[in-house]
């Protein structure tokens, strides 16, 4: 038996959908366990491409079962879409496919939520809009819709007419779409969702007592983890590995192995401090290079060098046992890379997070530049065979954040990984 977290080490989309997607080969179940359809993990087999923004990676692997857990939030029409957009497609989730009936719902007066307080902010975080904060926020007021809730059309309507008081309280009544409008839409959905609906905290569970492998998939990224993030820029939900046990309803003993995936360089997507951010010729080749286009909003994401010191931040709360270092192959042709190895600010030096976060905005990266290989990797299979100065960074990036490189990915397909380590 195995457990392994997958979490995402930086500001998120470092790739961990194809890691997930490369694991799941070897894992009876594949555990989603925070965050809502924010996410957009994407998924290249052969010359498809699937992204998945609620669905676990381990849906495009057969066999693997794939549960949404109770610390995800779940638009049930998006679900669905997603659902038979894969059915379509060939991948039918009909046996196993699971979702925790704890899990809080996103319903339309989130995403209008959300999109009004983005409009209206003087400082937008740069959401999805997807309505994940707002939903967030009604399940700690305790006045959020679950996913059980489904289940039962008179206390969904309760549930629901508590919801909408509640939100008028401090909106106005008429600025969400009308209750028995949704109440409608709900009570479809949650036909055809209730043979999904299970306690997925005793499944898990089970597995796990009968010495099967599980694999738990985090959502956006360390850095923007509610607690550990530079907030307020952050999402709504912790990303980071110890949540697996909360996220998914496990105890903290049955986490084996936390694996952190970290891109080659840094990209982040919506507003926050970005201290290696390249506004020049360089960024723009980073994002045409890597396709740093977001999958879930289309936004192009901001392109930087790779940055050690939040890196060590990612390490230390997330317990990394090992990385999976993604797009090496972006960096090819470059001559040199430089990386961020500590902050000068207010004439001190710091090797770690400033406090307060916000200092972040003021950071003047003090680089080291290592040498590139010039030399195409895309198609390298072995440690061995990638260039000597290609090892050097990468000995470099452990070095520097005190986390052995498990795994270095070298293009989008399922083949285009080293693995350095068998973690399963």
């Amino acid at each position: 038996m195995s457990t392994i977290v997958v979490v995402g080490a930086q500001w998120g989309d470092e790739g961990k959908g194809k890691v997930v997607d490369c694991l799941s080969a070897r894992a009876d179940m594949v555990v989603r366990f925070n965050g809502g359809a924010n996410a957009g993990h994407t998924i290249v087999v052969a010359r498809e491409e699937y992204v998945l923004h609620l669905v676990p990676s381990g849906a495009v692997r057969e066999g693997a079962a794939c549960v949404i857990g109770n610390g995800c939030v779940v638009d049930a029409g998006l679900l669905l879409d997603e659902y038979d957009d894969l059915r379509r497609r060939g991948i039918d989730l009909a046996d196993r496919l699971f979702v925790s009936g704890f899990a809080h719902l996103v319903l339309p007066h989130h995403k209008a939520a959300d999109g009004a307080l983005e409009d209206s902010s003087s400082s937008p975080i740069g959401t999805t809009r997807r309505g994940i904060g707002p939903a967030y926020c009604d399940k700690y007021a305790r006045y959020g819709v679950r996913v059980e809730d489904l289940l039962d059309a008179k206390d969904l309507r309760a549930k629901l007419e508590a919801a909408y008081a509640y939100r008028a309280r401090w909106t106005g009544a008429g600025v969400y779409p009308p209750m028995e409008e949704v109440y409608g839409q709900l009570t479809e959905a949650g036909k055809r969702l209730a043979p999904f609906i299970v306690d997925t905290s005793l499944l898990i569970n089970g597995y796990i007592a009968e010495g099967k492998n599980v694999l738990f998939e985090g959502a956006q990224g360390s850095l923007l983890d509610v607690d550990f993030g530079t907030y307020p820029f952050v999402t709504s939900s912790n990303p980071v590995a110890p949540f697996a046990a909360i996220g998914s309803g496990v105890g903290l003993d049955q986490l084996d192995y936390a694996l952190g995936v970290v891109k080659a360089y840094l990209t982040r997507v919506g507003e926050g401090p970005f201290p290696t951010e390249l506004s020049n010729s360089t960024g723009e080749y980073l994002r045409e290079r890597g396709y740093e286009y977001g999958r879930s909003t289309g936004r192009p994401r901001r392109c930087g060098w790779l940055d050690l010191v939040p890196l060590r931040l990612a390490a230390r709360v997330n317990g990394l046992h090992g990385a999976v270092v993604s797009k090496l192959d972006v960096l090819d042709e470059l001559a040199e890379i430089p990386v961020c190895t500590a902050y000068r600010l207010r004439e001190k030096i710091f090797n770690e997070m400033p406090l307060p976060v916000s200092l972040l905005a003021e950071a003047e990266p003090i680089y080291e530049t290592l040498p590139g290989w010039k030399t195409d990797t895309s198609g390298i299979t072995s440690w061995d065979d990638l260039p000597k100065k290609a090892q050097a960074y990468l000995r470099f990036i452990e070095e520097g954040c005190g986390v052995p490189v498990a795994g270095i990915s070298v293009g989008q397909r399922r083949d285009q990984i080293i693995w350095l380590e068998e973690v399963f």
